[in-house]
């Protein structure tokens, strides 16, 4: 049976960054919004399950691959930052958003080809 109260507590987690989110970007300092997504809720989740279950070296990697997936999110907000006001909200939404799946994939592609696992 899966336990229940860390998921919950996750899910806290997320509810609580988006509730965050919506009450800043209707602040007269609105921007600071986007500084929220950047707080490591999902990566302390993410360093804490894999350091307490695959250990150090692996977490040295999932952090460094994580310094590396900045990328795509820089790629992202170029797209935002060029778009926003030249497309409509959706059309700069999506084409940022399209934007960054290549940039992923790309990562994903070149971290796999450089760093085979075992």
């Amino acid at each position: 049976m899966v336990p229940v109260l860390p998921l919950l507590l996750k899910s806290l987690l997320g509810a609580i960054a988006v509730l965050v989110i919506a009450l800043l970007s209707r602040s007269a300092n609105f921007y600071i919004a986007g500084l929220v997504p950047l707080f490591p809720t999902f990566a302390l989740i993410a360093h804490a399950i894999v350091g307490s279950e695959r250990g150090a070296d692996d977490l040295r990697t999932t952090a460094l691959f994580g310094l590396w997936a900045l990328i795509p999110y820089a790629i992202y907000l170029a797209f935002v930052v060029f778009l926003a006001g030249r497309l409509t909200l959706v059309g700069t939404l999506v084409t940022a958003t399209l934007a960054w799946v290549l940039a992923a994939s790309v990562l994903l592609w070149a971290w796999v080809s450089l760093h085979p696992t075992g």
